[in-house]
């Protein structure tokens, strides 16, 4: 069992850092609202401070899952923050959806404070992670991701290292790619199907097992239909993502055509008041 500090309890860190207490680690948590970390340790065995350095000072492994790449910096770099009170050889796992870029330059920031580093952002959303059924894509060095992959199982059920520093990151690029594009024709399709008058949770069923067939249709599908978007990863969270998707394939000169179409109409879902919708909610502008 490991000393762990997670960094970070919204939607998906607060019940990751609970699947390593249940595994028996020793966890202690941090979070900006100090509310949530005294929520977290009434239900939780742990312990929590509201200083960074204290709160990672001696632990084996510290996980974060926070906002962007500008809190990640914030959480890692400084006097009084992780990088500089981490013990050495201890490693530093980032569940944050960020640049690849920032992956990068914290890999080197923390080989030079003699830190492990893996970028190892995640995907299955706010149920993936109650469950503990997450998806993790890693970005780092295969001789440190054999030595956390057993701590990580705590709370995911596929683990895949994809290659070196920031690779992790530009994997969930890809995941967030696809992901916009199959709500989008669900969208149109759900759309289609009521305003052609048939039953559509019937033509879903119907459809669901053949070549159309996807987790988002198995799983948004019905609820899309019946006009119900709370289910967690928000449009707000979406339009981040995509925007660091859209930045990378600038900068490499790649086209997505249409991952920036569904990013504008998700811009028109946020301007519409469904900022805190979740992603499904792309239905709503056919209504």
């Amino acid at each position: 069992m490991k000393k762990i500090t997670f960094i970070g309890l919204g939607v998906m860190g607060y019940p990751m850092a609970g699947h390593l207490s249940k595994k028996g680690h020793a966890v202690t948590v941090y979070n900006r609202s100090e509310e949530k970390s005294k929520l977290w340790v009434d239900k939780h065995v742990g312990n929590y401070f509201t200083s960074i350095k204290k709160a990672v000072t001696g632990s084996d492994v510290v996980f974060s899952c926070v906002g962007n790449d500008s809190d990640l910096r914030d959480i890692t770099l400084g006097n009084d923050k992780a990088f500089s009170a981490m013990k050495d050889g201890s490693f530093f796992v980032d569940h944050t959806t960020t640049s690849s870029d920032i992956a990068v330059e914290l890999h080197e920031k923390a080989r030079e404070n003699n830190l492990h580093f893996l970028d190892a952002p995640v995907s299955g959303g706010e149920v993936g992670a109650i469950k503990g059924e997450l998806t993790v894509m890693i970005g780092g060095e295969n001789s440190i991701f054999n030595k956390i992959k057993p701590i990580i199982e705590a709370y995911a059920k596929n683990i895949s290292l994809i290659g070196g520093p920031g690779k992790g990151q530009v994997a969930k690029m890809v995941n967030q790619i696809c992901i916009a594009g199959l709500v989008q024709a669900l969208s149109e399709a759900i759309s289609f199907s009521e305003k052609s008058g048939l039953d559509t949770k019937k033509v879903l069923e119907a459809i669901s097992q053949g070549a159309a067939g996807s987790w988002q249709l198995s799983n948004r599908g019905e609820t899309m239909v019946d006009r119900k978007f709370d289910f967690g990863f928000a449009v707000k969270l979406m339009r981040k993502d995509l925007g660091i998707c859209l930045d990378h394939a600038n900068n490499k000169n790649i086209s997505l055509p249409v991952t920036s179409i569904v990013n504008q109409f998700y811009a028109e879902v946020e301007r519409k008041g469904g900022s805190k919708f979740d992603t499904s909610s792309l239905l709503t502008r056919f209504d």
